[in-house]
C-alpha cells in the first residue's frame, strides 16, 4: 500500500505546535485535571484550528490537514518516547 499521499497534508508548523501543546498538557501540574486519554482530541481539533489559520482559509481540506498534523504529533511524541526510553 502506497502512503505517499499523506505528504500532502502534512503541516509541519502545526504538527510542532500540536506536539508542544501536547507535551504541556501531560506535563504540567496544573493540567493534571485533563486525563491522558483526552489529549489526541485535543490536538486534534488544535490542529483543524491551526490548519485553517496556516492555510488562510476554512475549508475540508485545511480541516483534514490541521487534523492530520494534530493527530500525527501524538504519533511523533510516542516515537520519541520509546526511542528515547530504549534500554
Amino acid at each position: 500500500m502506497n502512503l505517499d499521499f499523506l505528504s500532502e497534508f502534512y503541516m509541519p508548523v502545526v504538527l510542532l505546535i500540536c506536539l508542544m501543546v501536547g507535551y504541556c498538557i501531560k506535563h504540567i501540574k496544573w493540567l493534571d485535571a485533563i486525563a491522558n486519554e483526552y489529549i489526541p482530541t485535543i490536538v486534534a481539533i488544535l490542529g483543524a484550528i491551526l490548519g485553517c489559520i496556516y492555510a488562510g482559509e476554512t475549508t475540508l481540506v485545511a480541516i483534514a490537514s490541521g487534523a492530520f498534523s494534530g493527530l500525527a504529533s501524538t504519533g511523533a511524541h510516542q516515537l520519541f518516547k520509546q526511542w528515547i526510553n530504549k534500554e
